[in-house]
């Protein structure tokens, strides 16, 4: 009202008057009236109550499925309904709700793919599922295209479908449950471990601490036998040295007076001394000092030296039970060993010129020709052998698939490659460890001694390095796993895993862990 007797007082200068709306002219100016449908109108918005307008994070963004009901700026959909093909905001929602038709219609969570439920060839909605062809189709469909095939209700599929889904989960949680289970004993093995390793510590500690206690004991009681004897030595050695000492001063003193006595002219007074400084006293025969040889000192440094050889032997020999024993602990099973795996690449860098490397750098084999490769200080010359990529420390473990005659080695980085000598050949230096393969049977080397060893025959053949312990282990590997061979030593650096190949179509091949 005040907008229209804005404009109007305007235009009363002219006498003329129009209406806003429609345009319409009047003279005079006449009464403005109220209009009964507006007024209606407004008194219901004043009894239901405006409503906001929705604020910018209900409008949909590019990322959101939209309502296709909305003009203008479109809401975010809340719900996508299946049988509409359509998705909806809350205010275009509510038939589906209020609607007793609508509530038999599936709504799911808002989805821009709704046109996929469409049939491309017929535009219909693909409620049928083609068992045979393993996809929906609509109901042309399946009397045309997929006349005769296994058809069903796409709901009767899901269904079924939703059955086996909930045996499947049924199956997962009980794997859920089992492996949950596997990981509590697990985990009380490793607190098993963990008190078992503690407690021999501290078992060891004590052992070890009594006997360190027992050689000091033992050194004590040596040491003070030794100062009690040389005391007792020197004591008396002294005695009978003062007791010669003060014969010595006595005899000087008696040929002093036979010196003066000598000398006197007076006859009279020689003869009348004589007697008396003449009468020597038994002196003490040198055969009658005792001098003891010092042998028996010599004697307690070589008892001690034979106990210490002795101990040594000893503590070698127990070190290397203990460290079997330790190795002993080794899984049982041939999957347990597998948790050791370690993937083995052959270096071809290291590869003699007639080696042949396929397999992704796995598998090796001996050809009658030298291959094109360049020369490399690394690269066996004469040896027909190849080195790992990978060095190896800690616990590893590998199979090795073999053919004709070949050797599983394990070698230091720093073993020669360059002649003909022992010095390069896998199993005849100190640098090597080598399992000879072949038909006959197996043979260990190392630093050029050679075992023959008894066991069944296996194309494969499984290595089990502990390189902290210092443990070196070969099994047969079939049905059955079998030790071949140990090794017990020390290892002064990383292992690389190698293979001699001695005869033309000869092949090893280093397996995948299973």
């Amino acid at each position: 009202m005040n907008c229209i007797n804005s404009q109007w007082d305007e235009e009363d200068q002219r006498g003329i008057h129009s209406c806003p709306q429609c345009r319409k002219t009047f003279i005079p100016r006449p009464d403005l009236q109220k209009s009964t449908m507006l007024a209606a109108l407004m008194e219901q918005l004043k009894k239901t109550g405006l409503q906001a307008a929705p604020a910018d994070q209900f409008y949909a963004g590019a990322e959101d499925v939209a309502c296709d009901v909305c003009t203008g700026r479109k809401l975010k959909a809340i719900k996508s309904c299946l049988v509409c093909l359509a998705s909806y905001c809350e205010k275009h929602l509510q038939p589906h709700k209020n609607s007793a038709p609508f509530r038999k219609h599936t709504l799911v969570e808002p989805s821009k793919n709704l046109q996929e439920n469409i049939c491309s060839f017929h535009d219909e909605v693909m409620k049928m599922f083609c068992r045979t062809d393993q996809k929906s189709i609509c109901y042309l469909c399946s009397v045309e295209d997929h006349k005769g095939h296994d058809t069903v209700s796409a709901s009767a599929e899901r269904t079924e479908r939703q059955s086996k889904l909930q045996e499947r989960r049924g199956i997962i949680q009980q794997r859920v449950q089992d492996r949950e289970k596997d990981v509590k004993l697990l985990q009380q093995e490793v607190k098993d471990i963990n008190h078992s390793a503690e407690k021999t510590l501290e078992d060891s500690e004590k052992i070890f601490t009594e006997l360190i206690g027992l050689f000091q004991k033992r050194s004590s009681d040596v040491k003070q036998q030794i100062r009690t004897q040389q005391e007792a030595e020197v004591s008396r050695v002294k005695e009978l040295q003062q007791k010669l000492e003060q014969e010595i001063r006595e005899l000087k003193r008696k040929d002093a007076e036979l010196e003066q006595l000598s000398d006197t002219e007076d006859h009279k007074q020689f003869l009348h001394s004589y007697p008396s400084l003449s009468d020597l006293r038994e002196s003490t025969p040198s055969a009658g000092i005792d001098i003891r040889p010092l042998r028996r000192w010599e004697n307690v440094t070589a008892a001690v030296s034979e106990l210490r050889v002795k101990l040594q032997d000893i503590l070698r020999d127990t070190w290397t039970k203990i460290s079997l024993t330790l190795a002993e602990a080794e899984p049982e099973s041939r999957a347990g060993f597998l948790g050791y795996s370690c993937p083995i690449a052959l270096d071809p860098n290291t590869a003699h010129s007639r080696l042949i490397l396929t397999e992704g750098n796995r598998k090796v084999k001996l050809m009658d020709q030298p291959q094109s490769y360049s020369s490399l200080p690394d690269r066996f010359t004469d040896w027909p052998q190849v080195l790992s990529r990978e060095s190896l420390t800690g616990r590893c473990y590998w199979e090795v698939e073999w053919r004709g005659w070949v050797r599983v080695a394990v070698a230091y980085k720093n073993i020669n490659r360059t002649g003909r000598g022992d010095e390069c050949g896998f199993g005849h230096n100190e640098k090597s460890w080598a399992l000879n393969c072949f038909q006959g049977g197996y043979e260990f080397g190392h630093n050029n001694i050679w075992t023959s060893i008894s066991g069944p025959g296996s194309s494969r053949v499984g290595v089990d390095l502990d390189h902290r312990a210092g443990v070196l282990s070969f099994y047969s590997i079939s049905e059955t796993r079998t030790l071949l061979h140990r090794v017990q030593t020390t290892f002064t650096q990383p292992l690389h895993a190698g293979v001699w190949v001695c005869i033309t179509g000869s092949s090893a091949e280093f397996c995948k862990p299973k």
